[in-house]
């Protein structure tokens, strides 16, 4: 074989495997989890790695969801009955600020 038909051959080899490529990441993509597994926090104390695996099996703290997504005190109009976490930590308005600790609204 002279060296252009190696070369064609090759050209044609990879447009192929980058079709076959492109088709099956296409036809089988990733299962996104029904809930996050992880989530970063942001607090004056740090960042903080949640894990809700740890938190609601028995191996862990045995937590029910309805400990951490609880009904707020007065929930604004349009706000669901049980909320997550983020909505108090990650989503204040610029002129709020966050607690000092977080026994200031948590348990120990």
């Amino acid at each position: 074989m002279t060296p252009k038909r190696e070369m064609q051959i090759a050209y044609i080899l990879i447009i192929v495997l980058l079709f076959v490529g492109v088709i099956s990441y296409a036809a089988f993509p990733a299962k996104t989890p029904d809930e996050p597994i992880r989530l970063m926090y942001k607090t004056v104390a740090g960042k903080v790695l949640f894990d809700h695996k740890t938190h609601y099996t028995e191996s862990g703290y045995a937590l029910a969801c309805n400990e951490c997504h609880h009904h707020p005190e007065e929930p604004e109009e349009g706000q669901t009955a049980n909320i997550s976490c983020g909505i108090c930590h990650q989503t204040l308005e610029k002129d709020q600020t966050y607690p000092e600790s977080c026994l200031d609204c948590h348990e120990a």
